[in-house]
């Protein structure tokens, strides 16, 4: 299954520079494990070491949170777009 992956500034150095990749799975982890077969190191920075999405990333499934879906095992269905963007912090 092939879905579409948006990445922000933040991750595309983990990317190889890439702001859109097409990577497949059935799962959001099977996603970020395609993509880190070509780009070692992505998986880390999204997920932790119990493979969960890391608090300071958010992951999106189309319009839908991938936390409210089953966070890093949220199924994604062919052809859908997912979204990485770091959480901001900070301000006053």
């Amino acid at each position: 299954m092939a879905v579409t992956v948006r990445l922000p500034g933040a991750l595309r150095d983990a990317a190889g520079g890439e702001t859109r990749l097409s990577a497949s799975g059935g799962t959001l982890r099977d996603v970020i494990a395609d993509i880190d077969r070509r780009h070692p190191g992505f998986a880390s920075r999204v997920l932790d070491d119990a493979g969960a999405l890391r608090s300071y990333v958010n992951v999106y499934i189309g319009d839908e949170d991938a936390r409210n879906r089953g966070g890093s095992g949220a199924a994604v269905p062919d052809g859908s777009e997912v979204m990485v963007i770091p959480a901001m912090a900070g301000g006053r």
